[in-house]
């Protein structure tokens, strides 16, 4: 059953979402904005399995076991992630439903449709809202990717069939790596989401000479760059969280970043 959804509104966009009777939609934890009264509300520290049901282990007091030992998994996953540790599941009773749902920044969002040959991967606190069909989970990538670039990520990842709602800062942009040869590259925080196919990868700012500090002190854009490789979507974001928070600074007084920026950036806790 397709998931009815509207996303209106212009720098601040929220999704209003139609649910059948019997219909789940779940989001993350401080994502919800308004219901109707027939539609119930639970929060639950387990995601769906992708089947419209929470992850469990049958019956009997093993069943039970697995079920603790899963959603610990989970919970201890979106922890490390910086995640938020709950979910609110919604659902419409005795009739047909309203939910609405928002991000947490001035931005896009986006309903991306699961048909369940690829997955979609999001950078974190991207995630809004999805059907209980489609199953939340939390990708680790590192090792030699996220270390030639000095640093790992952390990607959220969406999987099975139905609707999953994203959300992201300022105005988005819809690429395709192949249509630029096959690969770009981008700031850091400018990625949303990308489906199943395209590598990501972070990799330095130049090298270890001259033009490679003059890029990472005084460019803005610290020593690392994404890069996206392959053939598929991929949804970036005009506006990043660093920036934001700098400009938000600066109007109070407090960014000393100056017309440096890079490395010289300073961050007042």
């Amino acid at each position: 059953m397709t998931l009815q959804q509207e996303i209106v509104g212009n720098a601040m966009q929220m999704a209003v979402v139609n649910l059948h009777p019997g219909q789940t939609v779940y989001c993350e934890a401080g994502k919800f904005l308004f219901k109707t009264t027939n539609v119930t509300m639970e929060t639950r520290l387990s995601g769906p399995s992708g089947n419209g049901q929470s992850q469990g282990g049958g019956g009997g007091m093993g069943g039970m076991l697995r079920q603790a030992m899963g959603t610990a998994m989970q919970v201890g996953q979106r922890m490390l992630a910086g995640e938020s540790l709950a979910f609110q599941y919604f659902t419409s009773q005795g009739g047909e439903g309203t939910v609405g749902f928002a991000g947490v920044l001035p931005g896009e969002m986006r309903a991306l449709e699961l048909n369940g040959t690829r997955a979609w991967f999001a950078e974190k606190d991207a995630f809004v809202a999805a059907e209980s069909t489609v199953e939340f989970g939390i990708a680790f990538s590192g090792g030699r990717t996220g270390m030639s670039g000095g640093e790992g990520f952390i990607l959220e990842k969406f999987t099975g069939h139905g609707t999953v709602i994203i959300a992201g800062a300022g105005n988005f942009i819809d690429l395709n790596p192949a249509d630029f040869g096959g690969r770009i590259e981008v700031d850091t925080g400018c990625v949303v989401a990308f489906e199943e196919g395209i590598q990501y990868g972070v990799q330095r700012v130049g090298g270890l000479n001259r033009q490679g500090v003059m890029n990472a002190v005084f460019g803005g854009e610290g020593l690392s760059l994404a890069t996206l490789e392959g053939n598929g979507r991929v949804i970036l974001q005009s506006l990043t969280i660093e920036s934001l928070a700098n400009a938000l600074k600066k109007a109070q007084g407090g960014d000393k970043q100056g017309p440096t920026g890079g490395l010289f950036s300073t961050h007042a806790g």
